[in-house]
């Protein structure tokens, strides 16, 4: 029975690039073949149901905007309303997956049994929701930034029961992920970090986060998931200085812990921003160590500087994005979850259907160029070009030699390079005649 939340509105399709219906997608269409694949297989979205449906309106200076039928989200009864509308949401998109947080399932009990009991009791009413919906779950995690319990970390507090308390939490949403069949659970350490040095030892606090995430990998190896543990980088907000900075930064912490074979990247769009990065960058990061996992596709607002989970509009930025993860090979159980919110005035439940709608649009229009891109290969051609020097006997031998051995070619050949132009403009434009 529908809840009559979205009454009125179309199940949308694809309608073309000359379409002008609001409710229509102009470029997404999945069934489209692109480089051997359909564009939905390529792609993966995925609804973030913590934005979508938990998030009530508020910013730091005002409360909730929104009115919906399941607020305030404090019972089961309203919790499985939510979950009725989520399904009725994803239906109408087409959404072949969504993403949860514990916290956005099922209400807050105050305890751990309770928060166990009612994310039981949720978890097998989506289930059932699923046994009639072609919506999976992308991946599952655990709040554990927003709860007052967690103001000083998760595996990181300085109190050990807080430590057990994010265990046990970890633990139940693991399970619950896989009792879905998740293809990926997901840790960001949203509260892992610090706020002033003057109480935090940091070595203590470093090694107990590596410690935790090693017990989740081994849980994941005895519970039989085959699905990817990922972590998410961000460099700051909540927490003035956090562990898990940016791709590098991760990438560092999961080889000093033994994790680099086990654990991969979950990169989003605004929290590259953030660490004064492009979201290009971050990706070619992990692909280079081979940790790239899935994304969190969304956009910040470059004049507040704040993380501010706006839906894309950006076709070039998109495309450089899509560009990176199709020459490291693509997803494998990774996914673009649309980790954005609508504004605190858009207030209707169209809103929430044209939102994803148009980032789902964008998306495509920058795959297809990243596709087209790779396919007429003048990127990669430029870049043999540039490093075509280093194919020489000489130049690679030089890897293998020493400085005083190089030394002495320099002065018996009279090496004394011309710079040569990085022709940056030129790719630049290069780029534009794809976007």
């Amino acid at each position: 029975m529908s809840t009559g939340f979205f009454e009125g509105l179309p199940t949308v399709g694809y309608e073309g690039s000359d379409s002008t219906n609001p409710f229509a997608f102009r470029h997404y269409n999945p069934d489209e073949v692109i480089l051997g694949k359909r564009m939905e297989e390529h792609l993966r979205f995925a609804v973030a149901y913590w934005h979508t449906f938990a998030w009530e309106g508020g910013d730091p200076f005002g409360g909730s905007t929104f009115v919906r039928p399941w607020h305030p989200q404090d019972d089961m009864g309203r919790a499985k309303m939510k979950a009725d509308v989520a399904f009725e949401m994803f239906d109408l998109l087409g959404a072949p997956y969504f993403c949860w947080h514990d916290a956005d399932i099922r209400p807050d009990q105050g305890s751990f049994q309770g928060n166990l009991e009612t994310l039981n009791e949720i978890t097998d009413y989506i289930g059932e929701k699923m046994e009639n919906s072609r919506t999976k779950l992308l991946w599952g995690t655990a709040n554990m930034f927003s709860h007052r319990r967690w103001m000083g970390g998760a595996s990181t507090n300085p109190d050990p029961d807080v430590f057990a308390f994010a265990a046990a939490t970890v633990k139940s949403c693991m399970d619950a992920t896989h009792k879905l069949g998740g293809e990926n659970y997901v840790l960001w350490g949203g509260r892992e970090g610090y706020e002033t040095l003057l109480n935090t030892d940091m070595g203590a606090e470093l090694d107990h986060m590596g410690r935790f995430l090693n017990m989740v990998v081994d849980y994941k190896h005895k519970i039989g998931f085959e699905g990817a543990i990922l972590v998410e980088p961000k460099p700051q907000e909540p927490s003035k200085h956090q562990y898990d900075y940016d791709a590098a930064t991760c990438i560092g912490f999961l080889r000093k812990y033994g994790l680099e074979n086990e654990v991969k990247l979950n990169l989003e769009q605004g929290h590259a921003i953030l660490a004064g990065h492009s979201f290009e960058h971050e990706i070619a990061v992990a692909a280079s160590e081979g940790m790239l996992g899935s994304i969190d596709m969304n956009r910040n607002d470059y004049q507040s500087g704040w993380d501010t989970d706006q839906f894309p509009n950006n076709v070039p930025e998109v495309a450089l994005a899509y560009y990176h993860i199709l020459k490291a090979g693509g997803y494998t159980t990774g996914g673009t979850n649309f980790d954005a919110k609508v504004r605190r005035q858009s207030i209707d439940p169209a809103d929430l259907v044209a939102s994803h709608i148009g980032g789902m649009d964008i998306c495509a229009r920058g795959f297809k160029a990243a596709a087209a891109m790779l396919e007429d290969g003048g990127l990669e051609e430029a870049l043999k070009d540039r490093y075509a020097g280093w194919e020489a006997p000489e130049a690679k031998g030089m890897l293998e030699s020493d400085l005083a051995t190089i030394t002495a070619r320099v002065l018996e050949q009279n090496i004394n390079p011309e710079p040569k132009s990085g022709k940056q403009e030129i790719l630049e434009n290069y780029v534009s005649r794809f976007v």
